[in-house]
């Protein structure tokens, strides 16, 4: 007797029907997107018991003839595609036919639609699969799908969802993430009657946008595009002080498909890069057009993971789009908060790269030039707050800055550049810092401790556990070694510090160590350079590990927090 069988069409029909359909939210997914296929201009989605007792989705589109009806519930029936070679062109949201045989094989499901071009529709029952009457009937111009009792001659299946309001969840983000990249089409949502949510046709994306993310973040999107051959790129950044903490919206779409892709998700997160400290996600949304044949589509059952022929560039062209953004937010709000103030630090300054700001220096005399020049000469630092925060009076508001991790932000650009241009300044110290270690971190520091030569840093084993540093980069002149030192070593004994992403791990380590600390007293001449070199940096607006630099507190904001206007 054989072992291996051929399964029969209701099992085959059921495990094909586990692979699209997992919860309610995959059957509004799928209808939704035969909708959008269809032409249809209006949709309404209306769900009963979080979707487990009922699913109906209704639009305006091209509808469907009595012969058709009878194919599309057959498996790999559709309109969309008719050779091999049509998969390496997908244009429409829905290709394989397999959508309602699927949903029709572990449901009841009635199908009600009518070409415009026709006088009478047709209405299609279906249960578990099986053709139960075609009829003919009344209606409008257009397409209405029906589903009933998901699951139901799948007991075991239909344990598995979850309660009504988990699933509503599902199906109320569902919706909203198929709304965004078609805002000419107008979607409705009710729940057991009730609208849940409402997309009137709007001109443009923007449009739809504030209705996603609220008014406030709505109004301080920031715009990148990226164009090129076959490919154009259009982001809506939220600035990074909106993150959250899960990235659920994060929002992405290739050719208006809605994906969840861990390659353009790193790359988004790449391109805000040390803005957002590790655990903290963007709020943002993503279009790429690409040309069709430059993507793959057919890659996972749910069509919400992609393969692109030219990964690498896609992943490029995304980090540069919103690296320049995010950088021409934060220098369009330098020009329009400091506009018609100069900002002149005085000349007795030493470089605040630097720990020690007792003497002058000519080289900062140098480059204390006025950041801008106007006729207008007010002052605009007003004052230190607990010695930890700079305060700053600007066009129109109040800026605060926490010095210590603008200092930071200079020291580590200033050491990631003359790291990467071969020059790395040191300073011989006349004293050499004596330094003791345990046996074990010792003998690492003796064994490899010559790695460190190439940033600056020279130490001499003195004999047992006992080191002299003869030599450091002039910028960290004031770290605590001993703490630095003792952090580095498991990186030592790992053989690191090679690639660039260890190698900036470590300055961003160096420059906590050195960077001035909260409570530092600085002067007014002290804190005007260093705002005038944090200005000068490429990454003003964060320290190195992502925490935010400065915070601004409008007028309009200040006068509510006084209850002056309401």
């Amino acid at each position: 007797m054989n072992n291996i069988r051929i399964l029969g069409e209701k099992v085959a029909s059921q495990i094909a029907a586990g692979e699209v359909v997992e919860r309610p939210a995959s059957v509004v997914r799928e209808l939704l997107d035969n909708s959008i296929d269809a032409g249809a201009r209006r949709i309404l989605v209306s769900v009963e018991g979080g979707g487990k007792r009922k699913i109906k989705v209704s639009d305006d589109g091209s509808g469907m003839s009595r012969d058709d009806l009878l194919l599309c519930v057959e498996r790999h029936a559709t309109s969309k595609i008719r050779s091999v070679s049509d998969l390496f062109s997908v244009g429409t949201m829905g290709f394989r036919g397999e959508a309602l045989p699927s949903i029709g094989s572990v449901s009841k499901m009635v199908i009600t639609s009518r070409p415009e071009s026709e006088l009478v529709g047709h209405v299609f029952r279906l249960a578990g699969g099986k053709a139960l009457s075609l009829d003919e009937t009344g209606c409008p111009p257009g397409t209405s799908i029906l589903v009933r009792d998901l699951f139901y001659n799948l007991p075991v299946r239909k344990k598995f969802l979850k309660s009504p309001r988990t699933e509503m969840h599902h199906i109320v983000d569902t919706v909203t993430r198929w709304a965004l990249p078609f805002p000419e089409v107008e979607f409705t949502l009710e729940d057991d009657r009730k609208r849940v949510l409402h997309f009137p046709a709007a001109g443009d994306k923007v449009m739809r946008l504030s209705s996603l993310f609220g008014r406030e973040v709505a109004a301080s999107l920031l715009e990148a595009v990226d164009k090129g051959p076959g490919m154009h790129i259009s982001a809506y950044l939220a600035p990074p002080e909106f993150f959250r903490n899960r990235g659920d919206r994060l929002y992405v779409y290739v050719n208006q498909r809605n994906v969840r892709d861990r390659f353009i998700t790193r790359a988004v997160l790449e391109g805000y890069g040390r803005r957002l400290m590790k655990g903290q996600y963007p709020q943002a949304v993503l279009f790429i057009q690409i040309e069709p044949s430059r993507v793959d589509v057919n890659v996972h059952p749910t069509k919400q993971e992609i393969r692109f022929r030219d990964g690498r560039l896609v992943f490029t062209k995304i980090v540069a789009a919103i690296e320049r953004a995010l950088a021409v937010q934060f220098q369009t709000f330098v020009e329009t908060e400091f506009s018609g103030r100069a900002w002149s630090p005085p000349l007795s300054v030493q470089e605040p790269g630097q720990m020690d700001f007792s003497q002058a220096s000519q080289s900062a005399i140098q480059e204390a030039k006025p950041l801008m020049r106007s006729s207008g000469d007010e002052p605009l630092i007003i004052g230190n707050l607990g010695n930890t925060y700079i305060l700053c009076q600007a066009r129109e508001g109040l800026l605060m800055i926490d010095q210590h991790a603008a200092h930071e932000r200079v020291v580590y650009e200033k050491m990631r550049r003359d790291f990467g241009q071969g020059k790395v300044q040191t300073q011989v110290l006349l004293v050499p810092i004596k330094l003791d270690f345990p046996v074990k971190e010792a003998k690492i520091l003796a064994e490899k401790g010559s790695m460190l030569s190439r940033f600056g840093i020279e130490l001499e084993h003195f004999g047992g556990t006992t080191f002299l540093l003869r030599e450091v980069p002039a910028l960290l002149s004031g770290a605590k070694w001993e703490d630095f030192l003792s952090e580095l070593i498991p990186d030592l004994e790992k053989g690191r510090l090679q690639d660039q992403g260890e190698v900036d791990d470590m300055f961003m380590r160096m420059a906590c160590h050195s960077a001035l600390r909260a409570g530092h007293s600085l002067t007014h001449e002290e804190m005007s350079l260093l705002l005038r070199q944090l200005l000068e940096m490429d990454l003003p607006s964060n320290c190195p590990h992502g925490r935010p630099i400065f915070r601004y507190l409008t007028y309009p904001e200040i006068e509510k927090m006084f209850k002056r206007v309401v």
